[in-house]
Order: C-alpha cells, then sequence, then structure tokens
C-alpha cells in the first residue's frame, strides 16, 4: 500500500512541476500580447487554466502526504 502511494506521490509531484511549467509558458506569451495592446487572449485563459489545475495537483500531493503519514504513525 506504501509503494502505491509513494508512487502516486510522484505522480502528483510531477503533474504540478507540468501543470506549473505550461502555466508559466502561457502567462509569458499573454505578457507578450499584453503589451501590444490586446485584450484577454487564448494564452491568458490557458495560464487561469493551467495555475487552476497545478493548485489542484498540488493539494492532491499534500493529501497524500497526509496519507502517508497517517498509516506510518498506525505502524
Amino acid at each position: 500500500m506504501n509503494t502505491f502511494l509513494i508512487i502516486l506521490l510522484i505522480a502528483a509531484m510531477i503533474a504540478t512541476v507540468v501543470a506549473l511549467v505550461r502555466g508559466v509558458i502561457a502567462f509569458l506569451q499573454d505578457s507578450t500580447a499584453e503589451v501590444r495592446g490586446e485584450g484577454p487572449t487564448r494564452a491568458a485563459l490557458k495560464s487561469n487554466r493551467m495555475m487552476q489545475q497545478r493548485i489542484f495537483f498540488q493539494a492532491g500531493a499534500i493529501l497524500i502526504v497526509v496519507l502517508i503519514f497517517a498509516l506510518a504513525g498506525q505502524n
């Protein structure tokens, strides 16, 4: 069970980093469009969506760590 949780934790951590990188890239694209005076862009919407996913994945990773500690405390 602990091995499964550790693999799940690693997957959540990787997903967090991927969402973070994609969000930063989309943010940089949005900043470029903002300098040109354009309105809200697809990049801005994508950046928001990626950052929301990052928060979701981070919360999942934290819950998995709490679960690992809880199970370790029972042994």
